[in-house]
């Protein structure tokens, strides 16, 4: 049986395929840039770019490198570790101390500085096999209560478990990365004669600004009445205090933006860190820690034994560049070097096989 086809579909549209329909074509658009026309520009590596390219980066990195790797020796660091595994160590008895011993362990390093530090000092701690970079562990974290949002500050983020309640109570601040806040106690002494003086160490100045300022706010203006905005909240589960009794004499410095709270929770990227712990600065014209017999003295509660961690305690002076980081120069000398041992050698083969290929085609 015979049908007519009225070349539409079946929504009742012309299907565009019947005789005196538009063709349809894929050809793209007559433009510059669907058609390819765009102006371009290739370069020509010839022996006259590509030599004088290699000795003016070498000539420019190698001085580049040094002065770096001169400016980062020039910085004064001495580092002590006050773990403890050492059975000859003054803090091995400290070694299995946990986060609420009571009452708290105590140790005395003995050290001696044979140069002096001029200028501002920083005193770091530093944890060796610590993963602060463990995903679970970044996340572990509340920042809208960090933020003093008092919606988070009751009802923490769900990021935050298993350190998001306690007793039924909402943790302040919540989360692995509060919950595991260095609280060992670091003081430094000059020992002179046999005498000790205390080195006066500054506890503020340590975060930075965008932390202290923006990223972390306690839920209230009233700084001297934390204790009534954090009611409701209990503290992490191996702290020894609330968060408002981290920096009782200074309201400024307590709650969530104490200083050393705030270092803290800025997570490092590899296992072995170092973290701001106080300034010592300059005073007069003598320098600031003389060379000499000093001690420290160590309120030991972090526990690192379990995980086979290390402790230790950094005094540094720094520069324009930061602190001692002698691995940019070296990376700068390494790279000038081959870059100009490269133009040697290219210019060797060039100035020896260069005229072969311009020659093999001439007839003798």
């Amino acid at each position: 049986m015979a049908m007519n086809y009225n070349g539409k579909e079946e929504d009742g549209h012309p299907s565009g395929t019947g005789p005196g329909a538009p063709a349809k074509s894929r050809k793209p658009d007559n433009t510059a840039f669907k058609q390819q026309r765009l102006p371009a520009w290739q370069p020509i590596l010839t022996a006259g770019t590509v030599l004088p390219a290699f000795f003016v980066i070498g000539l420019i990195f190698i001085p580049i490198g040094i002065g770096i790797f001169v400016t980062s020796n020039n910085i004064v660091e001495f580092e002590i570790d006050y773990t403890g595994t050492d059975p000859s160590s003054h803090c091995h008895k400290c070694l299995n101390a946990s986060w609420n011993s009571t009452p708290s362990c105590n140790c005395t390093i003995y050290f001696t500085l044979d140069k002096s530090f001029e200028g501002n000092v920083y005193m770091y701690y530093g944890l060796s096999n610590f993963y602060q970079n463990h995903r679970r562990y970044v996340k572990s974290r509340d920042d809208s209560q960090l933020n003093g949002d008092k919606s988070s500050l009751k009802n923490p983020s769900k990021e935050c478990d298993p350190y998001r309640t306690n007793d039924k109570l909402p943790i302040a601040p919540c989360g692995a990365i509060a919950n595991s806040m260095f609280n060992d106690t670091l003081q430094l002494f000059r020992i002179v004669n046999g005498s000790k003086t205390p080195i006066t160490l500054i506890k503020k100045g340590i975060a930075w600004w965008t932390d202290k300022n923006v990223k972390f706010r306690n839920p209230t203006e009233n700084l001297t009445d934390l204790k009534t905005a954090f009611q409701g909240t209990t503290k992490p589960v191996n702290w020894r205090n609330s968060v408002y009794e981290l920096d009782t004499q200074d309201p400024e410095n307590n709650g969530f933006t104490n200083e050393d709270f705030i270092v803290w929770m800025r997570t490092a990227a590899l296992p072995t860190f170092r973290k701001l712990y106080r300034r010592i600065e300059k005073q007069s014209e003598m320098p600031t820690l003389p060379y000499g017999n000093y001690s420290l003295e160590v309120t030991y509660n972090y526990p690192v034994h379990s995980f086979d961690g290390r402790k230790r305690m950094i005094l540094s002076t720094i520069s324009w560049m930061g602190g001692r980081n002698p691995f940019l120069g070296i990376a700068y000398i390494t790279v000038g070097s081959i870059c100009f041992f490269l133009g040697v050698v290219l210019l060797i083969i060039h100035h020896k096989y260069g005229n072969r290929s311009n020659n093999a085609d001439i007839p003798n």
